[in-house]
């Protein structure tokens, strides 16, 4: 129950309606997310879609990297990507820098099924900034890169 004793300042006020705009953003992008990865193959856990969404937007890579990128422990991601390779989605290729690192990518079968999961999702935030000029979009993009950290 909130305290009506202790009123918020202006700043309060406006990072907790921060707070709330990021939990809508977060929630309507897990949902989106969620979606996407039944489309791409509802056999699927949701988790392996964002192994095959990492790939998509990063390329090669190893499992351990991948496992750190995607914050989910090896043997998840051991387990999810044979299952993937199993599917067709991935496959493993030696490292042409080195012979003894192995790289996982997408095969093309992987990139056009991530592809055509993903319209849906990029369709409805392009509906949502559709009416905004590109100078508010730019504007948006600098604020969420401050905010990101990059």
């Amino acid at each position: 129950m909130e305290d009506n004793h202790y009123k918020k300042s202006p700043r309060e006020q406006l990072e907790l309606e921060l707070g709330e705009q990021l939990n809508a953003l977060i929630g309507a992008s897990h949902a989106l997310n969620v979606k996407a990865a039944a489309r791409f193959d509802s056999s699927l856990q949701p988790a392996a879609f964002h192994i095959i969404r990492w790939l998509y937007s990063y390329g090669p890579t190893s499992a351990a990297v991948l496992a750190e990128s995607t914050a989910m422990d090896r043997s998840s991601v051991s387990r999810l990507v044979k299952q993937l390779e199993s599917l067709g989605y991935v496959r493993r290729d030696a490292s042409t820098e080195d012979g003894r690192r192995i790289l996982l990518s997408l095969t093309e079968l992987g990139k056009q099924k991530t592809i055509s999961a993903l319209k849906e999702k990029e369709s409805v935030f392009y509906e949502r900034i559709s009416n905004w000029n590109n100078a508010e979009l730019h504007e948006f993009i600098k604020m969420l890169r401050s905010f990101n950290g990059l």
